[in-house]
């Protein structure tokens, strides 16, 4: 795919990867919509800011009539609540799922549309590596990252035929605002929209991004002994 030709959207585009996104996007010469739920928060040179609040349907509906020209979709916008799956709230735990995986399908059911009208395109789900392991501290947020995995693995199925290329990004640890308080080595998210942007050009179905990951995913085909050391 031509990046210098594509019309981007990027959510959560306000900071952190999803401003480093817009940022790489823009330096490669796509035309690109940033949304955030607060646009005024959008500030990057080159981009349009654009308002949607992915946990709401009206606001998603909205953006999708007012913005007809979209080639690549990045769902990126996401929370971090820091719930756990059995003394956590309640609405904590809904946020999660209501963001990363009902968000990231409502984005993908407005928008695929558009994308197909323009000829085809891409879509890039932002996971984590906490998609495939998961602890307590994170299990609500891990839960709906792993939603949001499973989802991206089917609709790439169904849109392959309609032209449209899903991938899914997986990264552990960045330095951004939602890891301030991780004191374990993280990626640089520039480094992070680079590898993305590059995926997306060519067409690759999943991008790993650091060494955590990959750990990760060679420890998947060992099962819960492999992953969760602890329980033997």
């Amino acid at each position: 795919m031509d990046i210098s030709t594509a019309t981007a959207l990027v959510t959560g585009a306000n900071r952190g990867l999803g401003r480093a996104l817009a940022q790489e996007l823009v330096a490669r010469g796509a035309t690109v919509y940033g949304a955030a739920r607060r646009p005024d928060q959008i500030d990057l040179p080159g981009v349009k800011a654009i308002r949607i609040d992915v946990t709401d349907p009206a606001s998603v509906a909205a953006a999708a009539e007012d913005v007809r020209d979209i080639t690549v979709l990045i769902n990126n916008a996401g929370s971090s609540t820091g719930a756990d799956l059995l003394s956590g709230s309640w609405d904590d735990v809904r946020l999660e799922m209501e963001t990363h995986y009902l968000g990231t399908l409502g984005m993908i059911r407005a928008f695929a549309p558009v994308i197909e009208s323009q000829g085809g395109g891409a879509i890039l789900n932002i996971l984590s590596v906490l998609s495939w392991v998961t602890f307590p501290a994170v299990g609500a947020y891990s839960a709906a990252k792993s939603a949001q995995w499973s989802l991206t693995n089917e609709v790439r199925q169904q849109l392959a035929p309609r032209g449209i290329t899903v991938t899914g990004l997986h990264v552990g640890y960045m330095d951004t605002d939602m890891a301030r308080h991780v004191t374990e080595p993280k990626t640089d998210p520039a480094d992070v929209a680079r590898a993305a942007v590059d995926g997306i050009a060519a067409g690759a179905p999943e991008i790993v991004v650091d060494d955590l990951s990959r750990r990760v995913q060679a420890g998947l085909s060992g099962g819960v002994a492999a992953l969760y050391p602890q329980l033997g």
